[in-house]
């Protein structure tokens, strides 16, 4: 079976899911089960035991198959991300978590010193670590040597639906890497997740492109549909590309005199 490992977890689907944006809790546990989605990631500040109203926590887990992976989303620095992600995990029990750490609100890049800080605090304490991060081949290698389970690069700015426009960066990135590379933020379209997938890699997160959507339910199940079919392509190996036309079918054999 082509199971995608992070630590010691496998996962049959490489449709990874945000949780936030949904108009409602209700639509976005639909879109959370449409999509086949295994592995959904939710803001340590909507779990809320006490207020029902404001809680995703307790509706993700009651759908079957679901682990969660909380994420570190408003920590302004490492130390506020650790903290955040030691809560979290007292909370929800999950070894999963997202670092992310973004501290200027007008542009939301992930501050990578940071990250890289909280990564290497976070792996030694046994957490199944997978940061969001620019699209930076350095820095991706710098967090697998610190033991992060996976390196998520952004595919451009988060909720910006510019797709895939750090490709160039990505390539390097798989080909140096060893642990899974998921392409996490600014994905529009279905067809961006197939491309990331045909790419090598292992997995996408998408929120915004789900939640923002007309039919929310219908483009999660979209997105399911296109990972799988980058996957096949990317097993199956696609064909090398080139400048010069190549004929498909002998031009010349069928047309010789002895025929005419």
């Amino acid at each position: 079976m082509d199971k995608l490992r992070l630590g010691d977890h496998e996962f049959d689907s490489r449709l990874f899911m945000g949780t936030g944006k949904f108009s409602d809790t209700a639509t976005m546990v639909e879109a959370v089960r449409t999509s086949g989605s295994q592995l959904v990631t939710v803001a340590l500040r909507r779990v809320n035991l006490d207020g029902p109203g404001d809680d995703l926590f307790t509706p993700l887990t009651q759908i079957e198959g679901v682990t969660l992976m909380p994420n570190t989303s408003g920590a302004r620095d490492a130390q506020e991300a650790v903290r955040a992600a030691r809560i979290a995990r007292d909370l929800s029990g999950s070894p999963f978590i997202k670092v992310e750490i973004h501290p200027n609100p007008h542009h939301l890049m992930p501050d990578p010193i940071e990250t890289y800080e909280a990564c290497r605090i976070l792996a030694a304490e046994g957490f199944v670590v997978m940061p969001y991060m620019p699209a930076d081949p350095v820095l991706a290698k710098r967090l697998e040597e610190v033991g992060c389970a996976s390196v998520m690069p952004l595919g451009s700015a988060i909720g910006s639906g510019r797709g895939m426009t750090t490709a160039d960066m990505l390539r390097i990135i798989l080909r140096e890497s060893r642990i899974p590379v998921i392409v996490d933020a600014g994905l529009r379209a279905p067809s961006e997740a197939a491309a990331a997938l045909e790419m090598g890699c292992s997995a996408v997160l998408v929120n915004s492109a789900i939640a923002a959507a007309r039919e929310p339910v219908a483009m999660a199940d979209a997105f399911s549909g296109a990972v799988k079919v980058g996957r096949a392509a990317y097993l199956a190996g696609l064909m090398s590309s080139g400048d010069a036309a190549v004929a498909t079918s002998p031009l010349t054999s069928f047309l010789s005199s002895s025929e005419v």
